[in-house]
């Protein structure tokens, strides 16, 4: 479109000079011919009444012919004007090339363009609006279109990854319970129920930890049905040093690693029982995995808050590692053959977060020891 206007116009504009220029020409030579044959006969005029005496006549036809000769040099002038004519016209349509150019071609290219990158996939060239041109509100509706199919691109990526994040923790949460499933089940092949009371104690943990396995298989049922991106917590008001004892007291099964200290006070915090058993079960397996030590659990007081501890004496965790250790899917350098997904510590911070929590990892000369803290309610 660009090429055929400036071709057009450029014809426009020779054919104007050349039409201009041939008239001009044409009226020149008329002009001059009759001007000269006049003159002629005027001078013939002139000669015969000096010849005859008639000076008088002489002299008024002399002022006579002198007059003539003004006008013709004053309507020369007045043909000087069709160049310049000319010359108005031609800039009048290079002018109006240039407002059509820059005010209605240019912005019709840069939409062109834009389209052809948008449809390409490229959404991150802007589109500018300028107000000052005949598409800006389309301008402006364009940039708005990309802008929203940007934002919707991103948040379908963000979504994505959640439901990767969702499943892999739930995934994760799973394996807790059926390896305590486990350790109970070789404890009664083991015969290790040596009462009555044992029996019906690994029983009950048995039946307790396949209804976790239940209600974590339901998590990922409602997760998979619906658009939730973040697990549900329901917090309540309990004793957490008592419901911790019996937490562990679960998670034990009889392996005699775990050494409780139970505190000489009593503190009511704001949890989800079930998400702060898998926090515990997690701090548990992980130490017995990579420290594979006893483990000591204990309980501080700091100003309103107190801090459940976690402490094994194994290698520790490089400090190298440290910054990046509640990463999702991160692993340490030390972990060695074990199998794992990267995704324990990452749980544990993220359940202390939603009870107002916060998780601190703090490496010994000899073990790690976690150390996660809980405002204290009334």
């Amino acid at each position: 479109m660009k090429n055929k206007l400036i071709f057009v116009t450029v014809m426009f504009s020779l054919a104007v000079i050349l039409i201009s220029g041939i008239f001009y020409q044409r009226s020149q030579s008329v002009n001059i011919e009759e001007e000269r044959a006049g003159y002629i006969v005027d001078m013939n005029e002139i000669i015969k009444l000096n010849e005859n005496g008639e000076y008088e006549s002489a002299n008024a036809k002399i002022s006579a012919l002198q007059e003539d000769m003004r006008k013709a040099e004053n309507r020369q002038s007045g043909t000087n004007v069709i160049p310049v004519l000319c010359g108005i016209s031609v800039l009048f349509f290079v002018t109006a090339f240039g407002y059509i150019y820059f005010a209605i071609l240019r912005p019709f290219e840069k939409m062109k363009n834009f389209a052809e990158k948008i449809s390409l996939g490229n959404f991150d060239v802007p589109l500018k609006y300028e107000r000052s041109n005949y598409f800006g509100e389309f301008t402006w509706a364009f940039d708005s279109m990309r802008n929203e199919i940007t934002k919707s691109r991103a948040s379908e990526k963000e979504a994505i990854e959640n439901n990767k994040t969702v499943i892999a923790t739930l995934s994760h949460d799973i394996k807790t319970p059926i390896a305590s499933i486990r350790a109970y089940v070789e404890g009664l092949s083991a015969n290790m129920d040596s009462s009555y009371e044992k029996r019906v104690k690994y029983l009950s943990v048995i039946t307790k930890k396949c209804d976790e396995v239940s209600r974590l298989t339901n998590d990922l049922f409602l997760h998979s049905v619906s658009d939730m991106d973040k697990l549900k917590l329901v917090p309540e008001r309990i004793e957490i040093c008592s419901f911790t004892e019996s937490v562990l007291d679960e998670i034990a099964a009889e392996r005699g690693d775990i050494i409780f200290r139970k505190p000489d006070f009593s503190a009511f915090v704001n949890a989800d029982k079930n998400r702060f058993t898998q926090l515990c079960e997690n701090l548990v397996n992980n130490a017995r995995k990579y420290a594979k030590t006893d483990i000591e659990v204990f309980f501080t007081r700091e100003d309103e808050n107190i801090i459940l501890h976690f402490r094994d004496y194994g290698e520790g965790i490089p400090d190298e590692n440290m910054p990046f250790i509640f990463d999702k899917f991160y692993r340490g350098n030390n972990c060695g053959n074990e199998q794992g997904s990267g995704l324990g510590l990452y749980i544990v911070k993220y359940i202390s977060e939603k009870m107002d929590g916060k998780v601190v990892l703090q490496n010994h000369d000899k073990g790690l020891e976690v150390m996660v803290t809980f405002p204290v309610i009334e």
